[in-house]
């Protein structure tokens, strides 16, 4: 006999039981997805995998400003070429991109990235074989920059698209964060590791790191909530998510079975929309200004001035500390903020910095350039979750692959940076050109950035839920956001 009165026993024929019901029983429930269940969502273990996995492909970004000096010595290679191998990755980085976001619509986030790291260890470890020139734009241009693509910052605007409802600008920046947290690890010891054995050392290593993480996306990382019987983080019902996803809000609906055509259709009726220039011009600028220039060339034009290169390799890794805080909060405040104005704001601020950084380079750390990192490293990404947002606000459930392409703009920008400074400092000797013109850019951008003030659905010419078919939200023809001729 049981005190439990006879109404409050669940009505079915299986066996009771105390133990809760697995994640399988729970995605196979008939009642679908809910809003309860453990106290921590399954949407924060998503997010702390893909912040591992960002942080181990860190170490990519990392290398290319140290193996400078090392492949000139060793084998006479000039900045420009070095240059062109990080401009090649960069430019592949960014046009996998939209595609990757395609692509994990398609075979799912787990089998795309699981690829793109193993493809990332590859050509980082081949490069240890390489004599001649064209091995190095094929290892690091070619294989590198397209692994890194699908692990772009694409990646996480997918996955925080897919698993949260509330806190999405907080997460993104998290995300992001987790690039610069890696770059925090990784720089310090592969200055070290390449002083004391070599640059193939620095290149195993950041290969074995993305191997390494391959075993913990197959075990860990899943599509969408509902696999887990869950609602994303922050919905309370079923109908909130729909509603949202019929708003253009909402997390990434299903798609066609198209992957690059889809990325394509997307890509066409996003270029007839003057929001979507705005947004790749500004984030091109972005790329320019930070791993193009200062993440290839810092340390290089930091040597030139006498300083060691560990010495650079401290500071930019100190840039990644302040990184980590300034993408953080810019998250916070995207959630809070106008994003247009906030954006704007940031790319005004770090112009200013880099004005002032071609006095600041010594040969012993001075208290100013201290204060420079600081400034800069809390700008250094946190352009990214008010550009997330941007897309989101303008191009509704397709805004990872818009991204996607607005990404591609942020890596060409850098590619043309990266390539172009090791020019000028073949032919001048010095950096300066490439840093004052940089700031004069980052003008450029802030003006891109405060044009993207107005909100869509205001007659603007885009209104979120419009533009049925690839789901980009385009507004009249004939509104002023229209791109004609």
């Amino acid at each position: 006999m049981t005190d439990q009165p006879l109404t409050d026993r669940p009505l079915t024929d299986q066996p009771q039981t105390d133990q809760p019901q697995t994640a399988q029983d729970q995605a196979q429930s008939p009642a679908g997805p809910r809003a309860g269940g453990p106290r921590l969502h399954y949407a924060w273990i998503i997010a702390a995998v893909c912040l591992l996995v960002m942080v181990g492909t860190a170490g990519f970004r990392s290398t290319p400003s140290l193996l400078m000096d090392p492949l000139n010595m060793q084998f006479g290679w000039s900045y420009g070429i070095i240059s062109l191998a990080v401009s090649i990755n960069m430019v592949l980085n960014g046009l996998t991109a939209p595609f990757a976001a395609a692509l994990m619509d398609r075979f799912g986030i787990r089998a795309v990235v699981s690829v793109a790291l193993t493809v990332m260890a590859f050509g980082g470890g081949l490069t240890v074989f390489m004599t001649q020139p064209w091995e190095l734009l094929l290892c690091w241009g070619v294989l590198v920059g397209i692994g890194s693509g699908a692990m772009a910052l694409a990646f996480s605007a997918t996955v925080a698209d897919r698993w949260f409802f509330a806190r999405r600008g907080l997460v993104t920046g998290v995300l992001t964060a987790a690039s610069a947290a890696g770059n925090l690890v990784f720089l310090p010891v592969l200055a070290w590791l390449i002083n004391a054995y070599g640059w193939r050392s620095g290149s195993l290593l950041v290969g074995g790191a993305a191997l390494a993480v391959v075993p913990i996306v197959l075990l860990l990382l899943r599509e969408h909530p509902a696999d887990l019987g869950l609602l994303p983080y922050g919905a309370t019902t079923p109908e909130q998510v729909e509603q949202a996803q019929r708003e253009g809000r909402g997390a990434a609906v299903p798609v066609d079975p198209g992957t690059g055509p889809r990325a394509l259709r997307v890509l066409r009726r996003a270029t007839a929309t003057r929001p979507f220039w705005l947004l790749a011009g500004s984030f091109a600028i972005c790329g320019a200004t930070t791993n193009g220039l200062v993440g290839t060339h810092f340390i290089p034009a930091a040597e030139d001035h006498g300083m060691v290169e560990t010495t650079a390799a401290g500071l930019l890794a100190l840039v990644g500390v302040f990184d980590v805080v300034g993408t953080v909060f810019s998250g916070w405040l995207t959630d809070r903020l106008d994003s247009g104005k906030l954006l704007g704001t940031y790319y005004l601020l770090r112009g200013v910095s880099l004005l002032f950084l071609p006095v600041l380079f010594a040969r012993t750390v001075h208290f100013s350039m201290l204060i420079f990192i600081i400034f800069y490293g809390l700008d250094w990404v946190a352009t990214v979750p008010p550009t997330v947002a941007l897309c989101r606000q303008w191009f509704g459930n397709d805004a990872p692959i818009v991204f996607g392409w607005v990404l591609c703009g942020h890596q060409v920008g850098a590619a043309v940076v990266a390539f172009l400074a090791g020019v000028i400092r073949d032919q001048l000797g010095s950096y300066d050109l490439a840093w004052y013109g940089s700031g004069a850019l980052c003008v450029v951008a802030a003006t891109c950035a405060l044009l993207l003030g107005a909100s869509p659905g205001t007659g603007d010419g885009i209104a979120a839920g419009e533009g049925a078919g690839d789901g980009v939200a385009a507004g009249p023809a004939a509104g002023p956001l229209a791109v004609t001729g």
